[in-house]
């Protein structure tokens, strides 16, 4: 069988869309959110410091006393941890500008004090925000914490950014829920429909306008099946009373008036055709559910290879072992292999000695039992192996001649997918037409 292409659930699918809307909506609202806040949070962090500089160059410049400048820069550094250190040619520091929001700290820390301003994160080794002035003629450092300038951490900005992704996540599932649950509805009300169930209603009061619609379409649709259905039911009923009736009428005339036993016996087998063709309509035609049961395979094989009592045109052997049991309903099963066995009776003789040798045997695949009816016929052609079963086809043109009704295989076919199972065809490499039926294994 062709394998099927990989599709997502529909759940699934919407749950993934929305959550990647939503994801990407947080991840440009947060960058948005940083750009608006670099500026005004740049300067603010800048006018402090320079207000900070400026204060502390006016205090020492309003003290021209060594000792009181010395007693006023111990008062600040013990009031608010801030030092100012006399600025050496020998200091070596590092830039403080490493990303655009320290770059846009300094630019606007050098518009306030003046463009003479130095600004460093390290200077000799000695880590801190370091900020190079004027005083009079003489350059200073005034050094204070680097974290009075620092921006969100990325360790705070990915706590966050996971909170809002699994908010994101939950409310995405929540979403996807709602909007696939009446796809959902839909889907199940299908199958109860498929597998005969015609009484599955959908509800017509939902507030949504395109949904109420659909349900109002299904559930006309599934009131038109059932009533289709009961007229098929009454139409074959009808049909296979008023037809049997008048045949039975021509056996019993026949019996009775003809004399000629070569014409009776043609004129018996004709009817019992026309009877047989009956029951092959009213078999394809039987409505679709069944009661599933554990039923003994070997058993029932046996039972239907026993109608087939002329061994000159037809012989099966069976191979398959006593305790194997299959979930299926008994009387479409044994229907199944009576077909099977009757279209090799008819199709599946052997050119050499005009006989149908038919094998059956079993394989256990897991879950399953295949069972493959196998005969040793001319086979079919390989082009026409795939419309088998269909209804009223042959594969050969001269069985246009045959007596059957061309719906043995197509009953088959249909039969085995009522009980869940399924049915393959194929051509034997070295002749004959080989029959693979899958049937639920009983565990």
């Amino acid at each position: 069988m062709k394998p099927s292409p990989l599709n997502f659930n529909v759940f699934w699918r919407t749950f993934v869309l929305l959550a990647l809307l939503l994801a990407a909506g947080i991840f440009a609202w947060v960058q948005t959110l940083r750009s608006l806040d670099l500026e005004p949070r740049a300067v603010h962090e800048a006018r402090q410091l320079a207000s900070l500089v400026n204060l502390t160059r006016a205090t020492l410049a309003a003290q021209s006393d060594g000792i009181a400048r010395l007693a006023i820069l111990k008062s600040i550094d013990k009031a608010e941890g801030v030092q100012v250190r006399p600025r050496e040619p020998t200091d070596q520091w590092e830039p403080f500008e490493t990303d655009r929001f320290t770059r846009a700290v300094g630019r606007e820390l050098r518009n306030v004090i003046g463009p003479e301003a130095v600004i460093a994160r390290n200077v000799n080794n000695k880590p801190g925000l370091w900020i190079g002035f004027m005083l009079e003629r003489d350059p200073y450092w005034l050094i204070t914490q680097a974290a009075q300038t620092a921006t969100l951490s990325l360790g705070t900005l990915f706590s966050w950014m996971g909170i809002a992704l699994l908010a994101t996540l939950l409310g995405s599932v929540a979403v996807a829920s709602l909007i696939n649950r009446p796809l959902r509805d839909l889907s199940f009300a299908a199958s109860r429909i498929r597998e005969g169930d015609l009484d599955s209603r959908l509800d017509e009061n939902t507030l949504t306008s395109e949904i109420r619609e659909v349900n109002k379409g299904f559930n006309r649709m599934a009131r038109e099946l059932a009533k289709v259905e009961e007229d098929r039911a009454v139409m074959l009923a009808g049909i296979s009373h008023d037809l049997r009736t008048p045949l039975a009428r021509l056996r019993l005339e026949a019996e009775m008036s003809v004399t000629d036993e070569e014409a009776k016996k043609n004129i018996a087998e004709d009817i019992g055709q026309l009877d047989a063709i009956i029951d092959k309509f009213m078999d394809y035609a039987r409505p679709g559910s069944t009661e599933l049961q554990a039923v003994p395979l070997a058993k029932l094989i046996e039972r239907e290879a026993a109608a087939f009592r002329d061994a000159r045109q037809i012989r099966i052997h069976s191979r398959v072992a006593a305790d194997v049991k299959v979930l299926a309903d008994e009387t479409e099963l044994g229907r199944v292999f009576l077909n099977l066995f009757e279209n090799a009776r008819r199709y599946g003789r052997s050119r050499d000695t005009g006989l149908a040798d038919v094998l059956v045997t079993f394989t256990r695949s897991g879950p399953w039992i295949i069972v493959t009816v196998r005969d040793h016929g001319p086979g079919v052609d390989p082009e026409k192996i795939s419309q088998l079963t269909k209804p009223f086809f042959r594969g050969d043109l001269a069985r246009t001649a045959a007596t059957g009704a061309g719906l043995g295989l197509a009953i088959v076919d249909k039969a085995l997918q009522r009980m869940g199972g399924s049915l393959e065809l194929a051509n034997a490499i070295d002749g004959g037409l080989i029959a693979q039926l899958r049937l639920k294994r009983v565990q």
